[in-house]
Order: C-alpha cells, then sequence, then structure tokens
C-alpha cells in the first residue's frame, strides 16, 4: 500500500466516525465508529502496520504527545487544573474499585493467572498490556500471552459509548443549570473577557505580554516553534526527575505555566492551524493497537475478556457512585472520571469535546461545559492510564 492510500485509509476512517457522530447527535461517538472501522479493516483488508505507512509511527506520535499536551495547557489555568483533586480521587479510586470486585469474583469463575493477566490493561492503556503480554512470555504461559491485548481492545470499545452516554446527560444536566441562572451566566460572561479565561474562548485584542511580538512576525512557525520549547523543556526536567512524575503531565503543567505567563498564546496550536492534524495521528496510533489481535486470537478468550470487563465497570461503578456525593459531583461524572482508564488521552479529550460542541448553543455554553467537564477528564486520564496503570501493571507481574 502506497503512504497517498494508506491516509486515504486512515482518514476515510476518521471523517466517517465523525459523520456518524453528527447525524446521531454524539448517541454513536465518532471513536467509537472509527475504532470499529479500523477493527474491519485490520481483520479484512488493511495491513498491520497502516499507522506507519500513513507517517504515524512511534516516533512522530511521541513528538505529537508532547506538542499537542502543552497546547491543552493553553486552554486552562493552573488555578482550575489545581482544582482537580478531585477527579484525580474518584479516577484513581474508581480503578481500586475495578480491581477489588474482579479479583474478588473474577478468581471464583476463572483461574488465577487468567484474572491477573487482565486487570492490568483492565485500568489502563496499551504499556499496561505489553507489560502483562511480556510478563506472561517470560513465564511460559503461552496460552494467556494474548489476553492483555484482547482485554484492552475490547474495553475501549466498550468505553467509548458508556462515556459518551453519561457524559451526554451531564452536559444536558449542566446547560440546564447554566440557563436557569443569570448571575452563573454572567460570571462565564466575564471570564470568557479576561486574559485568563480557563477554556480559553476569547474575543477582542490578544493579551500582550514581554512575549508579545508584532504581528507580521507572529507565523505558525513561530508559535510551533513556542510550542516545542516548552515541551522540550517540559520531557527535559521530567527526565531530571528520572520521570517520578510523566512526561506527558509535565507537557501539560509546563504548557499551562507557559500560558499563564503569556509566552504561548490561546489555543496555539489551533491558531497554527495544525492542530486537528496532529489529534488525528494520535488518534490513528490508538486505533493501531486494534491490529495486534486477531479473530483466531479473540475466540476462545472471549467469554472470560467480557466477563471480566463487566465485572471491572461494575466495581468502577460502585466506588464512582459512592464517592461522588463527598467529591461534589454528579454520579454521572463521577464515574466518566473513572472511565477514562478504559481510553486516556486523546480519546477522553475527543469525547468532551465532542458532546459539548453537540450540546451548547451558545459560547456562554460551549465555555461552561469545557470549564466544568474537560479539565476532570483530562485529569483522570493521566492519573489512571499514564500513571496508575503502569504501577498496576508492575505490582500485578509479581503476582502471575
Amino acid at each position: 500500500m502506497t503512504a497517498l492510500a494508506a491516509i486515504f485509509a486512515v482518514m476515510g476512517c476518521i471523517f466517517v466516525g465523525e459523520w456518524v457522530s453528527k447525524i446521531t447527535h454524539a448517541y454513536l461517538p465518532s471513536v467509537f465508529v472509527s475504532a470499529m472501522l479500523f477493527v474491519v479493516g485490520y481483520w479484512t483488508i488493511f495491513p498491520k502496520d497502516l499507522s506507519a505507512q500513513a507517517s504515524f509511527n512511534m516516533t512522530a506520535v511521541n513528538m505529537f504527545m508532547a506538542l499537542s499536551l502543552v497546547h491543552l495547557g493553553t486552554l486552562m489555568s493552573l488555578k482550575k487544573l489545581l482544582q482537580q483533586w478531585r477527579a484525580v480521587c474518584i479516577a484513581l479510586l474508581g480503578v481500586c474499585g475495578t480491581i477489588i470486585l474482579t479479583m474478588l469474583v473474577g478468581t471464583k469463575l476463572f483461574d488465577w493467572h487468567t484474572v491477573v493477566a487482565a486487570v492490568p490493561p483492565l485500568t489502563g492503556g496499551i504499556v499496561a498490556a505489553l507489560l502483562m503480554s511480556n510478563g506472561l512470555r517470560e513465564q511460559g504461559i503461552m496460552t494467556l500471552v494474548a489476553l492483555p491485548i484482547a482485554m484492552m481492545v475490547t474495553h475501549s470499545l466498550v468505553g467509548y459509548p458508556l462515556t459518551s452516554t453519561l457524559l451526554k446527560q451531564e452536559g444536558k444536566r449542566l446547560i440546564k443549570k447554566f440557563r436557569g441562572d443569570p448571575k452563573l451566566q454572567e460570571q462565564i460572561a466575564q471570564a470568557g473577557a479576561n486574559s485568563d479565561s480557563s477554556a480559553a474562548i476569547m474575543e477582542g485584542p490578544a493579551r500582550k505580554t514581554i512575549f508579545t511580538v508584532p504581528e507580521r512576525y507572529d507565523t505558525a512557525a513561530f508559535i510551533i516553534a513556542k510550542v516545542a520549547f516548552v515541551a522540550v523543556l517540559a520531557t527535559a526536567f521530567a527526565k531530571l526527575l528520572n520521570n517520578v512524575i510523566n512526561p506527558n503531565v509535565m507537557c501539560l503543567l509546563f504548557g499551562v505555566v507557559a500560558h499563564q505567563i503569556g509566552f504561548l498564546e490561546d489555543e496555539a496550536l489551533e491558531k497554527a492551524r495544525i492542530y486537528n492534524w496532529i489529534l488525528y495521528g494520535i488518534m490513528i496510533y490508538g486505533f493501531s493497537q486494534l491490529s495486534l489481535l486477531s479473530p483466531k486470537q479473540m475466540g476462545p478468550i472471549f467469554i472470560q475478556v467480557l466477563v471480566l470487563i463487566v465485572l471491572g465497570l461494575i466495581g468502577m461503578f460502585l466506588a464512582s457512585f459512592l464517592l461522588a456525593k463527598p467529591f461534589h459531583m454528579s454520579w454521572q461524572m463521577a464515574y466518566c472520571c473513572s472511565l477514562t482508564a478504559l481510553f486516556g488521552f486523546p480519546m477522553d479529550y475527543v469525547l468532551t469535546k465532542e458532546i459539548v460542541e453537540d450540546l451548547a448553543t451558545s459560547e456562554g455554553e460551549t465555555q461552561y461545559l469545557l470549564d466544568s467537564m474537560m479539565p476532570k477528564m483530562l485529569v483522570g486520564g493521566f492519573a489512571t492510564v499514564s500513571i496508575a496503570s503502569v504501577v498496576i501493571a508492575s505490582i500485578f507481574l509479581k503476582l502471575l
């Protein structure tokens, strides 16, 4: 397959997903539809290295991730990001609920190695799945090597529509609250006119700082170079700390700080007109993980995977439901924070943005929904997929 044919194939899956989402008013989220198209494609006509042939290889995607996360930092304030400790707690405790119920009930239904191999990828992404697969191979338990990958592929497909439905319920609740509260509308309007607006939805002249250059010099290349510079600083600082804080999290934090001091403008990569391309690249690479599993491998373990996913989702729901009121969230929002463990970034961003675009009818509503939901979803995804799942996988490897 040529590079042009590959880019046509992957973008075709993406735009069909977007169209179906718009037609169904996000009841069928775009990432779910696109993921199903990729599954069918990989099981039929797509080459396994389709994303690499379309130029979205590991090197490119790692770069895209760093740039994208710095960009996301320009959409929120440091104050609002730090306020999301409740979302972090709920996400992590939701994962604990998954582990507890899956281990308690799952070990009654299946053997020990099956449950231990399935839990880490159930609470995280591709890194946890690969760690467990390699651990099983080293232990010589070859019959279960495909299980972690199968779990990762299946739980993400379940997570997309479930999270989308709950986000839609939360969005409708928030819009009803917003429309019935004139004082809240006034606060959001004032925030939108302020330079430190957390959603970066702003009108009027851009704020001027010591980093501001004349407009004719403020080119796309200059903006991209600044974002890349911040990403370099963030990853270097993470390395200096021996990656105690995940480099992805560091990129987001550095992006927020760079935006707050005026080094980066609002919605930096949107202004440079490349953010959609970067986001699509990350999504396409994420969907490429669906090629790791064939129907032949999936068949014998499908029931095990399905039962463990159901147990995990019930455990996650119970923990989130019980914690929602003490942490001042609706149970839908609390559950969504926990569900980010099933897919992480950028799918949490895409799902949230899609729901906001479908529900909001004004800039005020858009800003309010983004302020209320996006930071929670982002930090929830980082806490679970980027951090907790790797820790859980390293612990469960010793239990094999």
